[in-house]
């Protein structure tokens, strides 16, 4: 057969329409909008070799976050990639909308001298509008590094990074990925705005140090819901500088439960106004719902307007707790009273069973005594026992063992049913 000048356009023009499609960099177009593709691959990234994608998927977030498109999908497809640490830095000054899709299985590089102290393995910075979602997972592969987690004894020591840390973020929203085996925190939030979090899964083992699932300070408006957290450290704590924070439907197990704090450590410290935490269930926690502010605070400053309410408690070590006399290091001395003054605070509806003999522990600053404490029918009783309403269990020798409440200044208001018993 005869080939013309028309059959080499013909072949040429599927050549270059199928090389187009092997770039993975496409816009699709609807009636009202467009979106810009970008897929890491496009940038040399690689699936399931072992080699380093940082530099491939550095590229491909410059290509979306300079794009003068205004809304923007980058795609980290199905495989196993090795990267980090990352930075995706904004401003994006052009993009409204930008989504990366995490569909595949990122690992961290378990090489602690590419990391800075107190850093992200992947951070992303200073952007509007960042949806970050996909079904992905982000492996911190920190089993290595935990044993470098000794900042306790070593006031040189460096950080570990975080996992996913987010800082300067506004209208941002994390939903449907998945946190394994980080090196310190899961998931960090500074200076975030307008926050949605929702359908996580993170998990460490429970032996795994400093592993927060998600740590928020100097935020506001910030909302989790309906995820899973099994960690070593605290499930969500809530740092300084805080306001408007929403943390509901969490299932936290095992891990520290749920903290407000560590407060009250440095000085210039912002207050935390307006938390709600409901709907959660704590399973063989060490703490449930926990605040926690140092002795010996080198400043003042306020934690108020705190609701907790409708917490399941299943073998929980201390299912309620107040602690203004936190001091884990051997340089802090947990005789001088904490300067954090602690008020408003409400715990509603609190019930299950607690794994020791003090339910309730209100244990407050002799400096600045906590104000306006309310609990409101808190049901709790000793693991191995029914449930019934005394909070007693039936002990070996026949006689009833009763939870009980342990309080320092503070002078709590109670309402309906309490058990264990009030404070007196």
């Amino acid at each position: 057969m005869k080939f013309t000048i028309f059959h080499y356009l013909r072949v040429l023009f599927f050549f270059f329409f199928f090389m187009a499609l092997s770039s993975y960099s496409f816009v699709v177009r609807g009636d009202k909008s467009s979106v810009l593709i970008v897929d890491v691959r496009s940038f040399g990234a690689r699936a399931n070799d072992h080699r380093d994608n940082t530099k491939a998927f550095v590229a491909a977030w410059d290509m979306a976050c300079k794009s003068s498109s205004s809304s923007v999908d980058l795609i980290i497809p199905r495989g196993e990639f090795h990267v980090g640490p990352i930075r995706f830095s904004g401003p994006c000054t052009n993009v409204t909308h930008l989504t990366v899709r995490v569909k595949g299985h990122l690992k961290a590089s378990t090489d602690l001298s590419k990391y800075r102290s107190g850093g992200g393995w992947i951070e992303f910075g200073w952007i509007n509008g960042l949806t970050l979602t996909g079904g992905g997972t982000f492996d911190g592969q920190g089993a290595l590094a935990w044993p470098f987690n000794n900042c306790i004894t070593d006031s040189h020591c460096k950080l570990l990074p975080t996992s996913l840390k987010f800082v300067g973020m506004n209208r941002t929203i994390v939903r449907r990925i998945s946190s394994v085996n980080s090196k310190f925190f899961h998931m960090a939030l500074v200076q975030c705005r307008d926050f949605k979090g929702t359908r996580l899964n993170i998990t460490a083992p429970s032996d795994s140090p400093n592993t927060d699932g998600i740590h928020i300070e100097r935020s506001s408006n910030v909302y989790f819901s309906r995820s899973h957290i099994a960690t070593g450290d605290d499930c969500v704590s809530i740092g300084q500088g805080n306001s408007q924070i929403t943390i509901t439907s969490i299932k936290c197990g095992p891990g520290h439960g749920i903290s407000v704090g560590s407060l009250g450590r440095y000085p210039n410290e912002k207050d935390v106004k307006g938390l709600v935490v409901r709907d959660c269930k704590m399973s063989g926690t060490t703490n449930g719902i926990r605040i926690k502010t140092w002795a010996d605070s080198p400043g003042l400053s306020e934690a108020t307007n705190m609701t907790f309410q409708n917490i399941i408690m299943s073998n929980v070590t201390n299912p309620i707790i107040i602690d203004q006399s936190y001091c884990p290091f051997s340089s802090c001395s947990s005789n001088v009273p904490s300067k954090v003054k602690l008020s408003e605070i409400y715990f509603k509806n609190i019930r299950g069973s607690s794994s020791s003999k003090v339910a309730v522990q209100l244990h407050c600053s002799e400096g600045m005594p906590c104000k306006k404490v309310y609990l409101e029918n808190v049901h709790l009783y000793l693991a191995s026992s029914s449930g019934g309403g005394s909070g007693k269990q039936q002990s070996s020798n026949g006689g009833n063992e009763a939870v009980s409440s342990s309080c320092r200044y503070v002078r709590a208001n109670y309402i309906g049913t309490q058990s264990p018993p009030p404070c007196h």
